[in-house]
């Protein structure tokens, strides 16, 4: 699935893409992607914000999200992560 907002698009607008994959890997295990990128009217990527979730048949889940901003460079740094670990009860 992917998508884009209904902002007008003047010199200074950005404009939101997101993109939301699903698979399953080797192991068998869900993996979702979802990827929102802002970019501006000229077509270059600004900021990207990722987030990939990773749910086991057990019921456990790490979710990774990654916020990623242009640099001086011309390229995308990272500026957080955050990882978070969940555990599913054995009831």
């Amino acid at each position: 699935m992917s998508g884009t907002n209904d902002t007008p698009a003047d010199d200074d607008s950005l404009e939101m893409v997101e993109v939301e994959t699903e698979g399953v890997d080797e192991e068998g295990n869900l993996v979702i992607d979802d990827l929102v990128v802002a970019v501006n009217s000229e077509g270059k990527i600004l900021a990207t914000d990722e987030t990939v979730a990773v749910i086991t048949s057990e019921g456990d889940a790490v979710v990774d999200e990654k916020l990623s901003v242009l640099g001086e460079d011309g390229k995308l740094h990272a500026v957080e992560e955050d990882i978070s670990v969940l555990e599913a009860d054995d009831e």
